[in-house]
């Protein structure tokens, strides 16, 4: 009855479509009898009614859902009575129409679902207590069942205030015959478990969700008080998404807390407040505030949904997982702390000052009469002043409460970061088996490593698996990719992860990093990957700032008509065969006027090849960018087999890795040592996201053995004064006969004298001496270099 005025618009439409089709038809007025019009009325009025119903049983739902959110007053003398009146006529209708306003819902639960399977790991035998708060309709709990069985629960309780609701929460769970889901009718902040009944609930429920309705709770505080007397401290996990709004954060710890685009607009602060204020629904700061002050932050993901028109209309949602504060966080405490050289702060030690986030804030603090000092002046031999820190931990940050294996290490966001938008490097070009040659590494070995991708120092791991291997770069995106790399060897098969990153695809990359991936990142590394989630859609190697290289080596050998022979080149079954389409078809491309003229340019050098301005002088210093290609690439295919071994060029010129030409940490071999012993060879990993000179810093006297710095030291300029500083830091903090490694683009990098006078005595592994023999398996460099600690 509520589309019988549409349908007669829609038939006198149609009437009138008719008549000026048979205008056309006879050019004349229709002459038609009475029987084949009423034929034809009959199959129009068939026609449109069939159409009209369809689309309006889709578009009722919405009606109602319009009506009832934003253009009926809310009103009752409490919040119960709110709530009835508001959801009495929409009851039914709720999931139908909240898929699209209230995201988010399904990738948290996801998340939690991932995270319990991770805890349960380590307690199999804990009960398992389920209590959604807010729950309404039972929805959350029927699409919890598809990521982690509710038949897996000892009990579920599902709290509400709101009867309407409830009714078809009780409908719903009768149909699936679930006996350890039961339905409380209750007000969140004084929710009450049948199973407390004479005992003392602290710590007896194992997982909490509050799915949009923190924002509709009055007692707000009370009820978050409330969860976290009950919460199990071991092995308690809170799981929230609501809608939100937020300023700019005061401090790098609440910014580095509340994750990356936390920050709404004025704009988009004013009108969402306003507008479900309407509703009795508050998006006021204070409640996700105080969530993150009450728990441990470990996953927290910011969002915009695009509903309806998707540029104009984006309200702010977060997803936020957690844990008591009462957990045990003393392995974090130490891989940070000790392990990760930070006794200061939660941050890179910056003796004097305190890190803040202006400079007005970055001044010394004068010592306080609060007893002795809470550092002593004398730290591993070094006097770092006579000042009183004051730092103030809680909250932790959301490293502490991890529930994986403590890899990288927490960071504050810094101005440098924003430098980076993305990875440099998808890939490592330095040969690791070059390195192992002169490394002579042990089980017994403290390493750093620049980090980069992340390839050589899991070639380390496999080939000697040292007891510590510093990973450090100021990208904090390479920092991300070494992450997903380290998680996805714990949580996938072989074949998934060679799909990730041999061939640099994945139909199911997004499923992946909530479910499996998402409780061993950092999160931090998960919001990345969260963003980019279609990274490994239809290539992971074309990524990054290196992918524009070979988007564009591709793009060349498409022009020139040699993209076949590229691909015959690695698949070539001999040395000799290789060497021939080299000569005959690729090498004039590649050595053509046009294409050095673009290697040439320091943009593009770069942008896609991360060489920057410092290292390209020192390559031009010594001769020019045709002479660096041809003395590069010449010797390369007569000498290694792309197809069975040199895997660098086979990557840049097709894409992606094979079974039979791809680094160690991708084969079945490398795969399995990787995972050997719950991931024992794994543990070494600390991933700093800072200056190498701040890691040293942090580091005590003669902690290290080993250090591989590859070409960094060539991007600072001649006598810079930093890498006087630095190479002092690895004199003191190398031990006796400790050695760094590094490669250059010049044959003799004016830094080797600064090795010199810190004490160290420098060989040259290997130099370039023309187009005739390639140093290692890439020749991308001039020079490797060896200084030892005597």
């Amino acid at each position: 009855m509520h589309f019988i005025p549409l349908r007669v618009l829609v038939l006198a439409a149609g009437l009138t479509g008719l008549t000026l089709w048979q205008r056309e038809l006879y050019k004349a007025e229709p002459i038609l009898s009475w029987s084949s019009v009423l034929w034809t009325l009959t199959i129009w009025t068939a026609a449109v009614t069939l159409a009209v119903n369809t689309v309006g049983k889709e578009l009722w739902p919405y009606v109602r859902f319009i009506w009832h959110c934003f253009i009926q007053p809310v009103k009752g003398a409490d919040q119960r009575a709110r709530l009835d009146q508001f959801y009495e006529g929409q009851a039914h209708v709720y999931d139908a129409t909240r898929n699209r306003l209230l995201r988010g819902r399904n990738t948290m639960l996801n998340l939690c679902a991932g995270h319990l399977r991770t805890m349960q790991q380590t307690a199999p035998k804990q009960r398992l207590v389920w209590v959604d708060i807010g729950g309404g309709t039972g929805h959350n709990i029927e699409l919890m069942d598809k990521h982690f069985p509710i038949s897996s629960f000892d009990a579920v309780y599902l709290v509400d205030l709101c009867e309407p609701l409830l009714r078809v929460a009780r409908e719903r769970f009768a149909k699936k015959g679930w006996k350890n889901v039961h339905v409380l009718c209750q007000d969140a902040s004084e929710f009450s478990l049948p199973e407390w009944a004479g005992s003392d609930p602290k710590g007896s429920v194992s997982f909490v969700t509050i799915s949009y309705a923190l924002s509709m709770i009055p007692n707000f505080y009370t009820l978050l008080d409330r969860v976290d007397h009950v919460l199990s401290p071991a092995h308690g996990l809170v799981g929230v998404v609501d809608f939100y709004t937020s300023g700019r954060q005061p401090s790098l710890h609440e910014r580095a807390i509340g994750g990356a685009s936390r920050e709404c607009g004025w704009l988009s602060r004013w009108f969402w407040q306003i507008w479900f204020d309407f509703d009795h629904v508050s998006l006021s700061p204070h409640r996700r505030d105080y969530l993150e002050y009450k728990f441990g932050t470990v996953k927290a993901y910011n969002g915009r949904n695009r509903f309806v028109l998707p540029f104009i209309v984006r309200i702010p949602y977060y997803i936020w997982l957690g844990r008591s504060r009462s957990c045990d966080v003393s392995r974090f405490c130490h891989a940070f702390e000790v392990e990760g050289g930070n006794m200061i702060g939660n941050c890179s030690p910056v003796p004097f000052t305190a890190v803040s986030a202006s400079p007005a804030e970055e001044k010394e603090i004068p010592a306080l009469e609060i007893g002795e000092p809470v550092m002593d002046p004398e730290v591993g031999g070094r006097t770092v002043g006579q000042a009183t820190i004051v730092n103030i931990t809680p909250p932790l940050s959301s490293f502490h409460y991890g529930i994986g294996k403590p890899w990288r290490l927490p960071y504050y966001e810094q101005p440098i970061h924003k430098e980076f938008r993305t990875f440099i490097y998808s890939f490592t070009w330095e040969d690791p088996m070059e390195d192992m040659k002169y490394l002579e590494l042990s089980k017994d070995d403290s390493m750093l490593v620049i980090t980069s991708a992340g390839d050589n120092a899991l070639h380390y791991a496999i080939a000697a698996q040292p007891k510590r291997i510093h990973c450090v770069d100021m990208n904090p995106c390479q920092g991300h990719l070494l992450e997903l790399k380290l998680a996805a060897l714990s949580a996938l098969s072989h074949d998934d992860f060679f799909q990730l990153f041999g061939a640099g695809r994945h139909p199911s990359f997004r499923a992946l990093l909530d479910a499996r991936l998402a409780p061993l990142l950092s999160s931090t590394a998960y919001q990345f990957w969260r963003i980019n989630e279609r990274a490994f859609d239809s290539g992971f190697y074309l990524q990054g700032y290196a992918g524009w290289a070979l988007r564009l080596a591709q793009l060349v050998f498409t022009l020139a008509g040699v993209r076949a022979d590229a691909e015959a080149l690695c698949s070539a079954g001999s040395v000799a065969e290789q060497e021939r389409i080299w000569r005959e078809r690729l090498r004039p491309v590649l050595l053509s006027a046009p294409v050095v003229a673009v290697l040439r340019s320091p943009v593009f050098c770069w942008n896609a090849l991360g060489v920057p301005l410092n290292q390209r002088r020192m390559l031009m210093e010594e001769g020019s960018v045709y002479e660096f290609v041809r003395d590069t690439f010449d010797p390369l295919p007569g000498t290694w087999s792309f197809r069975d071994d040199a895997y660098f060029y086979p990557l840049a010129l097709t894409g992606h890795y094979t079974r039979t030409s791809c680094p160690a940490y991708l084969t079945p071999s490398g795969y399995e040592t990787l995972r050997a012993n719950k991931g024992e060879a794994m543990d070494a990993f600390r991933l700093h996201t800072d200056s190498i000179i701040n890691v040293l810093r942090g580091l005590t006297d003669s902690s290290l053995t080993r250090a591989v710095i590859m070409d960094h030291l060539d991007w600072f300029a001649p006598g810079s004064k930093d890498v006087d500083e630095e190479v002092a830091e690895f004199h003191r903090v190398l031990s006796s006969g400790g050695f760094v490694l590094w490669r250059s683009a010049a044959r003799k990098p004016w830094y080797a004298e600064v090795f010199e006078r810190q004490g160290f005595v420098v060989t040259p592994i290997s130099v370039r001496k023309g187009p005739e023999v390639a140093l290692d398996r890439v020749n991308m460099y001039a020079s490797f270099y060896r200084a030892v600690k005597v």
